[in-house]
């Protein structure tokens, strides 16, 4: 019996899998790229914590959300928080909105990206348009669709704060959510740029579900989806590297979505300009794809 129980299990699990990476994940594509190219601007003056830029970003972040009627999490858009770096203190901003699951409303999906990114050095911007403009873009797409397509399981769509200074807006989350409700955490930093048309995931290694639904993917798109940088393959290791790390760490499942380092990190000349456009509509594509399978899922 319990051989049988195991077997119609497993069953549902591939049907659901099936059922999931069959429905469609549509969001307006030219709208994901004409925010990204918004908070990418020089208007916002590289986002940098606790600088006028990052309050600027901040404001139209919230717009945004408010605009796809999607509500902040408990009623509020914004949590600050403060912190302290060689005697200088920062006072920071996450920007958390949340849509209510129909089946599982007090589990939680969190999908995450980091709104910050380095500000102005001289006379450059570091506009930040891959990193991580892209990935806050990709969240209003999620909210896009989300408001369509309601969740089984509720989700909270969270614009970390601070990333650049440490992962501090999801260390702030981490321990002042409760993280016995949160199922898992999905995190997209740098999804919009690959030459060679590759997003890579990781964190499947660390959960056997996660795995099971990531080496059974099929992908909607013609850009290749990566498993690698996971400690496994001699390359470099991102399972600490994104605002994904203080998941980890407090052992919630996660999975991180990237592409590989590029000429223009961390530069000036990371802007819109040079992001791939095809590419990065793929990207948000196969994260919506894994995020439906997941959210039919049982971890």
């Amino acid at each position: 019996m319990k051989n049988i129980v195991t077997s119609f299990a497993c069953l549902l699990f591939f049907v659901s899998l099936s059922c999931a990476q069959n429905k469609s994940t549509k969001f307006n594509e030219d709208q994901l790229l004409e925010r990204l190219k918004t908070l990418s601007s020089d208007k916002f003056e590289g986002r940098r914590t606790g600088e006028k830029g990052n309050d600027s970003a901040r404001a139209y972040i919230i717009k945004q959300f408010k605009s796809l009627n999607v509500s902040g999490l408990n009623g509020k858009y914004e949590y600050p928080f403060s912190f302290e770096i060689r005697d200088r203190k920062f006072n920071a901003n996450n920007v958390l909105v949340e849509i209510k699951g129909t089946q599982f409303p007090d589990k939680y999906i969190v999908i995450s990206a980091h709104h910050d990114h380095l500000g102005v050095s001289g006379d450059k911007i570091y506009n930040g348009a891959d990193d991580d403009a892209s990935g806050v873009a990709a969240l209003f797409s999620f909210a896009e669709y989300l408001t369509k397509n309601p969740p089984k399981h509720s989700v909270i769509l969270a614009a970390f704060d601070a990333e650049e200074l440490g992962l501090r807006g999801a260390k702030y989350f981490v321990e002042n959510f409760d993280t016995s409700a949160i199922m898992v955490n999905l995190n997209m930093d740098m999804i919009s740029r690959s030459a060679k048309d590759e997003l890579y995931v990781v964190g499947a290694r660390y959960n056997k579900s996660l795995k099971a639904i990531v080496d059974n993917f099929e992908n909607p798109t013609s850009s290749k989806l990566l498993q690698g940088h996971d400690g496994t393959d001699g390359k470099q290791d991102w399972t600490m590297s994104s605002d994904h790390g203080p998941f980890h760490k407090v052992k919630i499942p996660f999975l991180y979505f990237g592409n590989e380092d590029h000429s223009a990190y961390h530069k000036p000349t990371d802007v819109f300009e040079a992001i791939t456009p095809e590419f990065y509509k793929n990207s948000v594509k196969v994260i919506l794809s894994v995020f439906e399978t997941i959210d039919t899922s049982v971890l």
